[in-house]
């Protein structure tokens, strides 16, 4: 069926579903005021980027921070909304100045701007329509890019989080983890009859198993044998257009599809009416995790929310991407071991980035920040400021670990301090140590 003759059948519901993303686009201007990118990059349209069977369009923003193999986040809108005004009212394009990510914004570039996720052919591996289409932005922004094709990742809201459940589940060969903005599971909003809307699973009322929902998603790209990407939930209890009741199936699904228990490893409660559940491993990157807000309605995400996706996808330094050099944000350099000594007690510095073994760091599950292929770990010398951070035999003690924070900073667990360029200097050879943590860009550090 054409795109405008189905987007017409759901013009009907957009008036029902208009209700809903008022509140949404209000609560993203919000978080739009503080984040504007920062750098001289700017959005671009990119044209003829290959089959595009949805007729969407595809946006790039590329912060002058992106490295060589950069990460990839495709940032889908919701209903009504556009890929510009995604870009401008999110908080990504500003999360990709700090972290050096590539973001796609796929535009659905018809009456009513949502994103087929109703179809057969939606629904199915290279099957064609608007998934279709995202994946082959995606193969575009890594082969004329030089984006990462390991590191690819999927966020979206409301018609955009229905999106990143379809986009996992038919194409788990190319998206290592999603976060969905109040959403529903994958073949929910299914359709026979050509409507691109589904008013029982929008108010929930489908029900599945696990296994019948789980069985959806491995239906989408039969004999698929590889692993499944990582699944992040958000959902509002007062959401009035995709009911609460949806987040629940979706957490069914996930937690089937990538085998963990239906049973929380952790509940807790990050701020006052929020309640996040983890699936399979309490730590960030969790196999799944659940946040619901009570009292909230269909106005996700808010202010600070993509920073924790973006925590969950390992793009802050945090996980996920583990190996690669450690930039200083100030300078663009590299954090280098000079003259590629493996003595003890060898202090580090900022270096032009080679690509070198000297220059190439691995983040541990224990904290560590080994080199040279784990002979030598990241070590500071005491616990006041001013301590040097040299190289050592590891010996997994916590003066031979780290956190990597959000904001940028590498903290050391023993002492709290920050990892720092002394002096403030931007010069091949200045010195890296520690000191009482300040927030300049001196001590902000990125991985990969």
């Amino acid at each position: 069926m054409p795109r405008t003759s189905k987007k017409r059948s759901v013009r009907d519901a957009l008036v029902a579903l208009l209700m809903g993303i008022v509140p949404l686009v209000a609560a993203l201007g919000l978080t739009g005021a503080s984040a504007g990118p920062a750098s001289a990059a700017s959005l671009t349209e990119v044209t003829g980027f290959g089959s595009n069977p949805g007729n969407l369009r595809m946006y790039v923003y590329k912060p002058d921070s992106a490295p060589a193999r950069a990460p990839v986040l495709v940032a889908v809108h919701y209903c009504t909304g556009t890929a510009p005004a995604f870009h401008a009212n999110t908080e990504f394009a500003r999360l990709a100045d700090r972290h050096g990510f590539i973001v796609v914004y796929p535009d659905a570039n018809v009456s009513g701007q949502c994103f087929d996720v109703s179809s057969p052919q939606a629904l199915k591996h290279d099957g064609g329509s608007d998934p279709t289409s995202i994946v082959q932005m995606v193969r575009y922004t890594v082969q004329n890019m030089n984006g990462d094709a390991g590191r690819v990742y999927v966020t979206g809201a409301s018609s955009g989080a229905m999106t990143t459940n379809v986009l996992l589940g038919a194409y788990p060969d190319v998206f290592q983890a999603g976060a969905a903005f109040s959403g529903v599971p994958f073949g929910c909003f299914a359709t026979t009859d050509g409507s691109g809307w589904n008013s029982d699973c929008a108010n929930g009322r489908i029900t599945r198993t696990p296994q019948e929902w789980g069985d959806l998603v491995r239906n989408a790209y039969p004999g698929y044998t590889g692993p499944r990407p990582r699944m992040q939930l958000w959902h509002g209890t007062e959401d009035d257009v995709l009911r609460y009741a949806n987040f629940g199936e979706e957490i069914k699904q996930w937690t089937d599809v990538l085998g963990v228990s239906r049973t929380p490893v952790l509940t807790d409660s990050p701020e006052p009416h929020w309640t996040r559940t983890r699936y399979g491993s309490t730590g960030t990157q969790a196999p799944v995790e659940a946040n619901s807000f009570q009292g909230v309605g269909h106005t996700l995400p808010a202010g600070g929310m993509a920073a924790r996706a973006i925590a969950f996808f390992g793009l802050d330094g945090s996980g996920g991407a583990t190996t690669g050099p450690i930039r200083a944000t100030a300078s663009g350099k590299c954090l280098d071991v000079p003259g590629f000594s493996q003595t003890n007690g060898v202090q580090t510095q900022i270096w032009d980035c080679s690509g070198g073994t000297n220059q190439t760091w691995t983040r541990t599950s224990a904290r560590q920040l080994t080199v040279y292929g784990g002979a030598k770990c990241l070590a500071a010398t005491g616990t006041a400021a001013g301590a040097a951070a040299a190289i050592r035999d590891c010996d997994g003690g916590t003066d031979q670990q780290w956190n990597l924070n959000p904001d940028g900073t590498v903290t050391s667990v023993r002492s709290g301090l920050c990892l720092d360029v002394s002096g403030a200097s931007t010069a091949n050879g200045a010195r890296v140590g520690l000191w009482s943590c300040h927030g300049g860009g001196n001590q902000q550090w990125r991985l990969g």
